[in-house]
């Protein structure tokens, strides 16, 4: 190499312009029981899936913004609303005074317009995104820059071919036992979506409920294996069926639940039957199930009820060689993986 070009290298390493790639990030903010999930592409750009419960004095959004500061965002790109419940969608009006919001995507029109509380929120959703809004359909791609962010479930409906290397046969699906009829039906409106980074791959299906999951597993896994998998509907058990856990065969769980909202003992039960499955992570500790049941203290990152919850992040860094660090905000906790 000529000294000429060394120096003009050396010069764009100083203006910082030959920075290493950035990772990919993932934060899990807590919403004591809703969902916030914020995502930042290596490229910088953001995604945010959903916005958390309404709350007393707008906690929920400015937990959001606080992850949002902490990622050096000065702009949320893409808002994706899973589906219409105040626990996904709740804050959107106080973070939008917080934040820019650049798009919105979602299922289509909520299927609950006969609930005012419902219909209200929704009203409000279709004036804040006017302009800005997005329908996705399941084999969507969702344009955030350096990822591959494919939709497997929209509006009740599935993908209809599998995703690359999928399709394989799910022998469980031989002993599915459907649950009755869902009361909360724009839970199986959400929207759920793969996101792929080199072999790294992260599922997250809203509050999709049980019967709906099998539309993407049985008879045939149309989604493939799963490294990082946020557990559906705050870990109820009116998801996270056997059917679709050991389908996708998750390495890590990390469960968005609440004090006394997710994690009964048959959801974990279910996952740490999972082949492959390595560690269970939680935004809280489920203080309605045994405390043994819960997984190892210092990979959950809320201890006490809602009057102590001080917000405590989980937070996933993913490399472009697939390896990727979880931390506990709470306490440093960090644990390393590698993609399959």
């Amino acid at each position: 190499m000529s000294r000429k070009i060394f120096a003009a290298l050396f010069g764009l390493c100083l203006a910082g312009l030959c920075a290493a790639p950035r990772n990919l990030e993932i934060y899990w903010i807590d919403a004591e029981g809703g969902a916030a999930t914020l995502i930042v592409a290596p490229s910088g750009q953001s995604m945010l899936v959903d916005t958390a419960n309404r709350a007393p004095d707008d906690r929920d959004a400015k937990r959001i913004f606080a992850a949002c500061q902490k990622a050096g965002l000065q702009k949320i790109d893409i808002l994706l609303t899973t589906h219409f419940h105040s626990d996904h969608i709740g804050s959107l009006p106080a973070l939008a005074k917080l934040i820019p919001i650049g798009e919105y995507m979602d299922h289509g029109e909520s299927v609950e317009m006969a609930r005012p509380q419902v219909a209200a929120a929704y009203k409000a959703y279709v004036e804040q995104s006017e302009g800005k809004r997005k329908i996705l359909k399941p084999g969507d791609q969702i344009p955030l820059k350096g990822v591959d962010i494919r939709v497997i479930m929209s509006a009740g409906q599935a993908i209809t071919k599998p995703l690359p290397g999928a399709g394989a046969p799910n022998a469980a699906c031989a002993d599915f036992q459907a649950h009755g009829v869902e009361p909360d039906p724009d839970n199986d409106q959400s929207v759920g979506f793969v996101l792929q980074y080199g072999k790294f791959r992260f599922i997250d299906m809203g509050d999709l409920t049980w019967n709906y999951e099998q539309k993407l597993v049985c008879p045939s896994n149309l989604i493939g294996k799963i490294d990082l998998y946020q557990t559906t509907h705050h870990g109820l058990d009116r998801s996270n069926s056997p059917q679709f856990v050991w389908a996708i065969q998750p390495r890590v769980a990390v469960m968005n639940d609440g004090p006394r909202k997710g994690g009964p003992a048959s959801v974990f039960e279910i996952l740490r039957k999972s082949p492959g499955l390595e560690d269970i992570w939680q935004g809280h500790l489920a203080l309605g199930t045994p405390k043994e049941v819960n997984t190892d203290e210092k990979m959950i990152a809320n201890l006490g009820p809602s009057a102590q919850c001080e917000g405590n992040l989980i937070e996933a860094s993913v490399d472009a060689k697939g390896k990727y660090t979880v931390t506990n905000l709470r306490n440093g906790f960090s644990k390393t993986y590698e993609s399959r």
